[in-house]
């Protein structure tokens, strides 16, 4: 059902470990919005031929006396609370405070600007070396400082993001000019890219392809063109992009 859901919808198929969380919400939304379309509908319909001119020449001032209509109201925001109470606060608490621990996750760091993606990897020794604005350049658009003893193994990409399979991933995201949005509609995944804050978002990838990214945010004249493509594969295909990509960009790699 899920899966017929997501074509009708528009929706790539999941490939994230939490995205089936997602994909329930929004089938509960919708089936929730055809019985409000139908029942509302059936309404208006009744309306119409119980209280045409034919029936009732002379208008009544005193409206419906009955309860119904606010019964009615009361379950619609019922049901509207339990979506929120009992299941979008429970998928974003979820999403923003069980954050996984660095050390048993692929850590990434995704820098927007008009038009495209930067993407940094911390290199073998793990950690993230120092990035200096004065150091941007066509070359380095990040501002890689090579000086620094663990910025000589970072990696540097652009457009292609690439993660291992059935591994969880953490992505921190910043921007250098303005408001951006990284979003990856596979893996039911997106959040703000914003100046100056550098915001956090992770998911575990459960297949492998060529998924992709897209700028959420209207950010200028070529937004439209703002996209990549995140590469999930097999470990050791990781691997080995991760020593291609470290000899390309110019980091040191042993």
């Amino acid at each position: 059902m899920l899966a017929i859901i997501n074509k009708f919808l528009g929706m790539p198929e999941n490939a994230a470990a939490h995205g089936f969380q997602v994909d329930h919400m929004l089938e509960f939304c919708h089936w929730f919005m055809l019985l409000l379309f139908l029942g509302w509908s059936a309404f208006f319909v009744v309306t119409l031929f119980k209280f045409n001119r034919w029936k009732n020449p002379k208008a009544s001032y005193h409206g419906v006396k009955n309860k119904v209509s606010t019964h009615l109201e009361i379950s619609v925001v019922l049901i509207e609370a339990v979506l929120l109470l009992g299941f979008a606060l429970p998928l974003w608490a979820d999403r923003v405070d069980e954050f996984p621990d660095e050390k048993e996750a692929i850590v990434v760091h995704a820098i927007g600007e008009q038009f495209g993606w930067n993407y940094v990897y911390p290199g073998q020794d793990g950690i993230f070396g120092k990035r200096d604005e004065a150091l941007i350049s066509s070359d380095n658009p990040v501002g890689l400082d090579r000086n620094d003893e663990f910025a000589k193994d970072d990696i540097l990409a652009k457009t292609e993001m690439h993660l291992p399979v059935n591994q969880k991933a953490i992505i921190r995201i910043s921007s250098k000019d303005v408001i951006h949005n990284f979003a990856v509609k596979a893996m039911r995944s997106a959040q703000d890219a914003i100046p100056g804050i550098e915001v956090p978002m992770w998911f575990t990838p459960i297949r492998t392809g060529e998924f992709e990214i897209v700028c959420g945010q209207l950010c200028g004249t070529g937004h439209y063109s703002m996209k990549g493509w995140l590469m999930v594969e097999e470990s050791e295909d990781y691997q080995s992009w991760l020593k291609e990509t470290a000899l390309r960009s110019g980091a040191v790699w042993e």
